[in-house]
């Protein structure tokens, strides 16, 4: 038995009958406290309050809640600041002063775990995970003799995430004083854009980004800083904090190497450029956009490598593969793939650009902007400055004899009649649209203006899909689930199933996730669907005949997903409704 369930039934607030009841039902003992909160014996607040005054009054650790995972650390934390009359700091919403944090050794900080955040006239405010560790306050007092320490509160995990970026930031510290140095010396605008140290942080910057698995770099300008942040599967995760005074150098190099005008600071701008990160060739597509302190600067990470990406490789489940790739083997036809901004469409569209190119038939693209260049496939890029559009593009590669086409993106009514109109002639096309689902697509082409005789004659298959994120493997353990999702979901979930976690390391930046996987449903457009559509039924009517033909929606994918411990129970509830 654990030492806090001992303590409780010592203390009489839980009976030897309660204990031995679970234990005959099977409960094990690392589980026998969590199970007595859940069945009502004692309640989860009132433990948490137990556990907080022992650790007030010194007898327990306070590493010991790190065993159990029903009491989360913020909220045990901001109960003991409330007892001890210290303030508990979300540090994400501080703007933390991170010339003081660097006036104390790193190594101290670590060891203490704790983080300088700020000073005024009468103190400097330290925010420790612990406390009562009356040393580490000692030892941070000495490196601050001056002021005394106004001591606050935060979670180990949060704490330890800013000492990481104080430690990136302290290994290019040597490069920020070169590049200082070099604009000192340097007098024209012209030679400090070309210094050598600006190219070399730029090549840092790409470089920890990229391996960090960014797919959108931001450099963002702030009042006293210059923070640049990665979007890693899907979050945007802060990278380095660099001084005001590195952003105009930066700005401008980068606004230099994608072609841009650097004079221009008032209107947003876009381009491109390459660059060779480790062994490999990158393309970026870089947008600037006039703020308050400057321009946002975002840079998005185009990988060569995963143009070539194969679909069942994209996180497809058998089913769904087999589904789609039977569609993309139809002669002439509509097929559409669906889902919200950043749902990996584009990935899907290549994936699928790979199974139809070959020397025999003429491909050809249209895409707002080009953003994988491909063999075999003729590419066109949108350019609605010179007067040459989605539509005015399909027009003419209607007259360039092609077998398939991809379009970017369906946007309005002439692109989709064109589009249709081309798959009733023999072509097969390929294309995105903003939906929710797969069958949303059909209603939201009829309000496009499309009648529905034609939709029924031309759809082959739509395939609806999000990006869900995927356990980390070095910290996968089992999880438990509440019972109240798997009394709801029962008729969901699959008999034997293992649902995971991730508990948080260094190779996941401590979220217990790395990667993105897809979840998706595949709709193909039988013979009995197509006559329904073109009889304008409703959507549900619609979906209970899709459902008769073995249809599966996105969230019963996820939920097979979790169930195998690829992703998490909580990830799917929050990217796909039920």
């Amino acid at each position: 038995m654990d030492r806090i369930t001992q303590d409780l039934l010592d203390k009489k607030h839980i009976t030897t009958q309660q204990i031995e009841r679970l234990t005959s039902r099977g409960v094990k003992p690392e589980n026998l406290l969590e199970t007595l909160t859940k069945v009502g014996a004692v309640s989860a607040n009132f433990v948490k309050r137990f556990v907080v005054e022992q650790i007030r009054l010194g007898r327990y650790e306070l590493s010991i809640i790190h065993q159990y995972h029903f009491l989360p650390e913020h909220e045990v934390l901001k109960y003991l600041a409330e007892l001890l009359s210290l303030q508990f700091i979300d540090l994400d919403s501080v703007d933390l002063d991170y010339r003081l944090a660097e006036k104390a050794p790193f190594s101290q900080l670590k060891r203490a775990v704790a983080i300088p955040i700020s000073q005024n006239d009468l103190n400097v405010t330290v925010v420790f995970s612990d406390p009562l560790n009356v040393a580490a306050q000692e030892t941070l007092q000495r490196i601050y003799p001056r002021k005394p320490l106004n001591i606050a509160v935060a979670t180990t995990k949060q704490i330890e995430a800013y000492l990481l970026k104080i430690e990136l930031k302290d290994s290019v510290k040597e490069l920020v004083t070169n590049i200082r140095n070099e604009l000192n010396s340097i007098g024209s605008v012209e030679e400090q854009q070309n210094a050598s140290s600006i190219l070399q942080l730029i090549d840092v910057v790409l470089k920890t980004t990229i391996n960090s698995r960014s797919s959108d770099i931001h450099i963002e300008p702030t009042e006293k800083n210059c923070v640049v942040r990665g979007r890693i599967d899907g979050s945007l995760t802060e990278i380095f904090i660099f001084d005001k005074d590195i952003y105009p150098p930066l700005a401008s190099r980068l606004k230099l190497l994608a072609n841009l005008d650097i004079a221009e600071k008032r209107k947003p701008q876009d381009g491109r450029f390459s660059a060779n990160v480790g062994n490999k060739e990158f393309d970026f597509r870089i947008s600037t956009l006039p703020i308050l302190y400057g321009e946002s600067i975002v840079m998005r990470v185009l990988d060569k490598t995963k143009a070539l990406v194969q679909l069942e490789e994209a996180g497809m489940d058998q089913s769904s593969y087999q589904k789609l790739h039977k569609a993309l083997q139809s002669p002439f036809g509509v097929i559409l793939v669906t889902g919200p901004t950043g749902s990996g469409k584009t990935t899907t569209l290549y994936g699928a650009l790979n199974e139809l190119r070959s020397v025999t038939e003429k491909v050809i693209t249209v895409e707002d902007p080009v953003e994988y260049r491909m063999n075999l496939i003729q590419q066109v890029q949108v350019n609605p400055k010179v007067g040459l559009s989605f539509a005015d593009a399909l027009r003419s590669i209607l007259r360039q004899d092609p077998d398939k086409i991809m379009i970017g993106e369906i946007r309005d009514h002439e692109t989709l009649e064109i589009a249709i109109k081309a798959a009733l002639t023999g072509h097969l096309v390929i294309s995105t649209l903003h939906t929710n689902d797969a069958i949303s697509a059909i209603p939201r082409m009829v309000d496009m203006g499309i009648p529905p005789y034609l939709i029924s004659g031309a759809l082959v298959a739509i395939q609806a899909q999000r990006l869900v994120r995927k356990i980390c493997s070095y910290c996968k353990e089992d999880a438990h689930l509440p019972a109240n999702l798997l009394e709801q979901y029962k008729h969901l979930i699959p008999a034997h199933a293992t649902f995971k976690e991730g508990k948080g390391c260094r190779e996941c930046s401590g979220t217990g996730y790395q990667g993105r996987e897809m979840i998706c449903e595949v709709l193909p457009i039988s013979e009995e669907l197509s006559s329904m559509i073109a009889r304008e039924v409703s959507k549900v009517e619609l979906m209970d005949q899709a459902i008769k033909e073995g249809f599966q929606n996105m969230f019963a994918n996820g939920i097979n997903k979790a169930a195998e411990g690829i992703t998490t129970f909580d990830e799917i509830l929050k990217v796909a409704k039920a």
